[in-house]
């Protein structure tokens, strides 16, 4: 049976340098699971950062929409992969929406890829390492939009979260298990 590990903090904290280290550690045979679309020079630059860091024997793959098609595919051969990251994919999934203003509709989209990810994630022999981020930490956005997909990505993590054998959060480089710390209700 898989297992889900979630790796959440802010921007710049150091999830994917400790997602990194923790899967090349745990990991003998390691996928990748990229999900950026590379769009702008920025995301490029963001993207060439990460792809140096990784090892090379790392077989990457681009599921910047089905990441649970590369696991039912290949969570029997890879003992481990590294999704990264989870609220960029949500942001990917928004932008294939019909009807943006459908928060329902939108709701069942993302939430419907996220209980196919984890399906696939606990069918398959793999342990997989799920970077994401906490967007809801800040202001509330002055925007519907904006407030939409933090929703999302907060509800997103929050499913994660409860599938997942252990949640990290990172602050300023230093990983805190905390569903270890977690008090049971």
């Amino acid at each position: 049976m898989g297992k889900i590990i979630l790796v959440t903090g802010g921007a710049r904290s150091g999830k994917s340098s400790f997602a990194e280290q923790f899967v090349a550690k745990h990991g003998s045979r390691v996928g990748y699971i990229a999900t950026s679309k590379i769009c702008d020079e920025e995301m490029e630059y963001r993207v060439k950062l990460h792809r140096e860091r990784r090892p090379a024997e790392w077989k990457t793959f681009e599921a910047p929409e089905n990441a649970h098609k590369v696991i039912a595919e290949h969570g029997q051969v890879y003992d481990m992969f590294l999704f990264d990251c989870m609220t960029i994919y949500v942001s990917n999934i928004l932008s294939t929406v019909r009807d943006i203003d459908d928060f329902d509709a939108n709701y069942e989209i993302v939430t419907g890829k996220l209980k196919e990810l984890i399906a696939a994630i606990l069918g398959s022999d793999a342990t997989v390492v799920i970077v994401t981020n906490e967007v809801g930490s800040g202001i509330v956005p002055n925007n519907r939009l904006a407030r939409e997909y933090r929703d999302l990505a907060g509800l997103a993590n929050q499913l994660l979260a409860q599938a997942a054998d252990r949640v990290f959060l990172v602050v300023s480089g230093i990983p805190v298990d905390i569903k270890r710390l977690a008090e049971e209700i």
